[in-house]
């Protein structure tokens, strides 16, 4: 297959043409000749008694009934017959055997042949010397007595002569007839090998042609589809000198040059699918900054009035705590510009946040957090609880009359870590929670300002993990909400 590599499609479809139609039609060109050589060695000995058949009896009654005309009247013999007839009967008899001779083909046909025109060159010294005979006057008796010893009985011989040449010529027919049949039964079985060795050279050539063709077809349909479910790392296979760009001007084999077009077509996009991810991060970046921005003012100026109030009544030990957990909530924010921490991390932020929050509204929150030790090691992004227990609180809690409850859990699942945040508030409308789901899977915010920190979670986690990664929600309208963060377990 390697050999037609650098042909064009068309060129091989052709080589495929003449490795079908020539052997064939030189096949059919042997056929023909010999069906044609059968008929001329059949025809020729056909034609051979044809010919010698005329003079089997016409020949030998036109030379006794002139002969016998020029020794009986003698003296009348030119108004009754041509004295010439039996000269050129045995001169156009001689031409047509010494003709047959040439053509014969075996030596005792030759042989039979010699000896008739024999016969014919002393029956025409015959003829002659009795028409001399005849022109002298008194010897009838004798011409007579010539006539029938020496004209009759040549031309007899020359009669029995000829039958026996055509007895064997036409013996010769059935030897032919015989030699016929043989051949065509070596023909017809060495026609049926051809022809199976044909078939078998045409299936070869055929397989090696069409899989030159539909193999890299193949392995182009499967890079493509490889292509289509997003993996642009995906190559086609190139042709030995076909890798370069300027190797596509000479290159006749389309095939080949299709290689090369999509696999710096799917360069080309992975290069810009690639430019689109660091967008895409840098776009995450900015909208995690713009998160901080939105929760540090807010949230530090509110926090900042409680310690003022706490300060100004006197209650120093919960100044003390409320300093220590805002330290600790904007120490685990800037991380250093991290965009990983630990589960632990996260966890003390959530902590240090809802502890603040519940110095604000300890009237109307309660909170738990366990996730089991064995997860602290873990990382995750930053800010991915905080803005979910935000919303749960906000849009939860707070929604409800009286006492409120956010549940943040952990658990491991397989290669899995799973993040719950659950609260007992108003919940949603199945309106509501369905287009918050539709939000949160499109690629581009819905506008939904109560939802920016939750769509900015997924769309971060979809981006560092993968699209199969993400949050789900569950709500239920006068009873709760459930988020659920599934995102790889992975180790510093």
């Amino acid at each position: 297959m390697n050999e037609l590599k650098g042909f064009s499609v068309k060129m091989r479809l052709n080589i495929l043409v003449m490795v079908s139609f020539i052997p064939f039609t030189l096949m059919i060109i042997f056929l023909l000749w010999m069906v044609y050589s059968f008929s001329q060695r059949y025809d020729s000995s056909v034609e051979n008694i044809t010919r010698a058949n005329v003079y089997t009896a016409d020949f030998k009654e036109s030379i006794d009934y002139t002969m016998y005309i020029i020794v009986a009247n003698s003296e009348r013999a030119d108004e009754l017959v041509d004295r010439e007839e039996p000269y050129r009967l045995i001169e156009d008899a001689r031409d047509t055997f010494r003709q047959l001779n040439a053509a014969a083909r075996n030596e005792d046909t030759r042989n039979r042949l010699k000896r008739i025109i024999a016969s014919l060159n002393s029956l025409e010294q015959q003829v002659g010397e009795l028409e001399k005979s005849a022109r002298v006057i008194g010897s009838y008796e004798k011409n007579m007595e010539r006539l029938d010893l020496d004209i009759r009985v040549m031309t007899e011989l020359i009669q029995e002569q000829v039958q026996e040449y055509i007895y064997y010529e036409a013996a010769s027919l059935a030897v032919i007839r015989e030699g016929i049949r043989a051949d065509v039964g070596n023909v017809i079985l060495i026609s049926g090998l051809v022809l199976a060795a044909l078939l078998a050279l045409y299936l070869l050539v055929s397989g090696v042609i069409t899989a030159s063709i539909t193999k890299p077809l193949q392995k182009l349909r499967e890079a493509t589809r490889l292509a289509g479910r997003g993996d642009f790392a995906v190559r086609a296979p190139e042709y030995e000198g076909t890798a370069a760009v300027p190797a596509l001007a000479g290159q006749k084999d389309e095939l080949a040059v299709l290689n090369v077009s999509f696999n710096q077509m799917m360069e080309r996009i992975g290069n810009l699918v690639e430019d689109i991810r660091v967008e895409q991060l840098k776009l995450r970046a900015a909208e995690l900054n713009l998160l901080q921005a939105q929760i540090n003012p807010h949230f530090l100026y509110n926090t900042l009035d409680a310690i003022i109030w706490m300060a100004e009544s006197g209650q120093t030990e919960q100044v003390i705590t409320m300093v220590s957990a805002l330290s600790d909530f904007f120490r685990t924010t800037l991380s250093k510009g991290r965009d990983f921490i630990t589960v632990r991390e996260e966890e003390t932020h959530i902590e240090s946040y809802l502890k603040i929050q519940q110095f604000r509204y300890r009237d109307i929150l309660e909170y738990s957090i366990d996730i089991p030790e064995e997860l602290y090691g873990c990382q995750v992004l930053k800010l991915t609880l905080q803005p979910v227990v935000e919303n749960a609180l906000y849009h939860g809690i707070k929604s409800k009359r009286g006492m409120g409850h956010i549940a943040v859990k952990g658990r491991r699942l397989g290669n899995l870590l799973l993040l719950t945040v659950e609260d007992d508030g108003m919940g949603m409308t199945e309106e509501r929670l369905e287009a918050v789901r539709r939000g949160l899977s499109k690629e581009t915010d819905s506008g939904d300002g109560d939802g920016f920190g939750l769509y900015n979670i997924q769309q971060r986690i979809k981006l560092y993990y993968g699209q199969e990664y993400g949050m789900e929600i569950d709500s239920q309208y006068g009873k709760g909400t459930r988020v659920e963060i599934t995102i790889p377990v992975k180790k510093p």
